[in-house]
């Protein structure tokens, strides 16, 4: 079926981890399938320059970035207000502009798809777009994705927090959720974020599909319970499109010559990437013992390094990594770099992650395992060691080691204690050293990359999903009702 005819508008809110899988959508409607795609950009007064990834061509100009003009919500929000609430804050305050920019769109839009924070997109785009079907985007996987559609049920059946439980969560279909791996607004039900993120679960049944970044055959037991489970037919009636992995193509990032210069002359799988993603900080007692455990392990490694904070892990979240400079490595203990000398490479503030990632050099990757850096090492094929920060990345980290196979953690969550550089040094050497524990690992991560990449080609389960999510928009732009002309 030929969909170069269609024009989809993309709604996003602010975060790497939301813009990146935004883009990646947005380039693959275009490339593989001819499709017009307008990203619709909410933004924030005060943000740092965007990311290098918005200067990337895109195919025949058939992708277009409208960013709306920056809200202020500084007058309702202080230190204490969290990540959650914020995004639903700067959304409402967007929501005008948002739909006066849909409106004045030419050609008029056949389908609108809304990121994970702007879930109340369907709200606004009434009247005008009512004919118009519009999907929701999770960019993180269906086990997640299942919780926050189920949170609703689980407020309404059990009382007190859930992270005083002593019994898993149960979700019909699916692996039940450890109360402390649940996403950090479930930590709180008194904090208004609950409640923001409560409504992420009640809007998605007045989509009309859900996207999803992930693939079959990551997550067979927790797609078929979608499509099978009676008690989900009951809750969401809609379809489930896993469309995953959404990961843009290494090399489309100039990199640091120096880095990779020195990569080049490492021997391959040798290199440990450590990285707490865009917005992941450590507690400056974490920092040290990190530093010990790295040195200890006798390891190649490059860091990212940043400054260590007293607040909370999710403090860099609206920095987008903020300015490189050399004085972040001021907090590391006296002499370690001198001591881990040429084995070693650290980068301030934020690097090349994919471009990283996906060079020879590179055999592990210590991670917080947000769902963009979860899925850039295993379509890579890179084992991991998880260390969750924030948001659902402790249910990533779950999902990486309990049911993939693919990552060690320390015993403790890191939220919860300092993990000391000789348990640092323990899992490293896990990864990295040829035993049985690293193999395993590293064979298992191997099988992913390949059914990854199986996925998303032609006649792949991922491209099906595509393909099907296309065809049910082109037969509801053939049933919309036409404006008949002014005589």
């Amino acid at each position: 079926m030929d969909h170069r005819n269609l024009h989809i508008v993309v709604v996003s809110t602010p975060g790497i981890g939301h813009v990146i899988p935004v883009l990646v959508l947005a380039k693959r409607l275009a490339t593989l399938h001819g499709v017009r795609v307008t990203i619709v950009r909410v933004t924030v007064a005060g943000a740092p320059p965007e990311p290098k990834l918005f200067t990337v061509p895109y195919p025949d100009d058939l992708v277009r970035i409208l960013q709306l003009p920056p809200v202020d919500i500084s007058h309702v929000v202080d230190e204490s207000t969290q990540i959650v609430t914020r995004l639903f804050m700067m959304f409402r305050a967007a929501a005008s502009s948002l739909r006066s920019a849909i409106s004045a769109l030419e050609p008029r839009p056949d389908a609108i798809v809304a990121d994970l924070f702007s879930v109340e997109t369907p709200g606004i785009c009434t009247g005008e777009f009512d004919d118009i079907p519009k999907f929701y985007f999770i960019a993180s996987n269906a086990w997640f994705s299942a919780l926050a559609i189920y949170s609703p049920i689980l407020d309404r059946e059990i009382a007190g927090e859930y992270a005083d439980l002593h019994e898993k969560l149960a979700i019909p279909g699916c692996v039940s959720v450890a109360p402390e791996d649940v996403p950090d607004p479930m930590l709180d039900r008194n904090d208004e974020q609950y409640g923001e993120y409560l409504k992420i679960g009640r809007s998605i049944p007045l989509f009309d599909g859900i996207l999803i970044s992930t693939w079959e055959e990551l997550e067979k037991e927790t797609l078929k319970a979608f499509r099978e489970n009676e008690t989900w037919k009951s809750i969401i009636d809609i379809p489930v499109y896993p469309i995953g992995p959404l990961t843009r193509p290494a090399g489309e990032l100039k990199p640091s010559s120096e880095l990779f210069s020195w990569l080049d002359k490492q021997p391959d799988d040798s290199v440990l990437f450590v990285s707490f993603g865009s917005g992941g900080v450590l507690s400056p007692e974490q920092t040290t013992e990190l530093a010990w455990g790295l040195e200890l392990s006798r390891q190649r490694f490059v860091w990212v390094v940043r400054p260590p904070t007293s607040g909370r892990a999710d403090d860099e979240f609206f920095t987008v990594g903020g300015e490189r400079s050399q004085e972040t490595l001021a907090h590391l203990p006296e002499g370690f770099v001198a001591r881990t000398g040429e084995r070693a490479i650290l980068i301030p503030m934020w690097a090349e992650q994919l471009e990283i990632l996906s060079h020879p050099a590179v055999g592990g990757f210590l991670s917080h395992c947000g769902w963009n850096s979860t899925l850039e090492s295993i379509t890579n094929g890179i084992p991991m060691i998880a260390w969750p920060l924030y948001a659902e990345q402790r249910m990533n980290a779950t999902l990486l080691t309990d049911q993939l196979s693919v990552a060690v953690r320390p015993a403790v969550l890191p939220a919860k204690k300092v993990v000391s550089r000789e348990e640092v040094a323990r899992l490293v050497r896990s990864v990295m050293e040829d035993d049985e524990t690293g193999r395993r690992m590293r064979e298992r991560a191997q099988q992913l990359k390949i059914t990854g990449a199986e996925a998303l080609i032609n006649g792949g389960s991922s491209h099906k999903s595509l393909s099907q999510l296309l065809s049910k928009i082109t037969a509801s732009k053939k049933k919309q009702p036409t404006t008949p002309l002014l005589m």
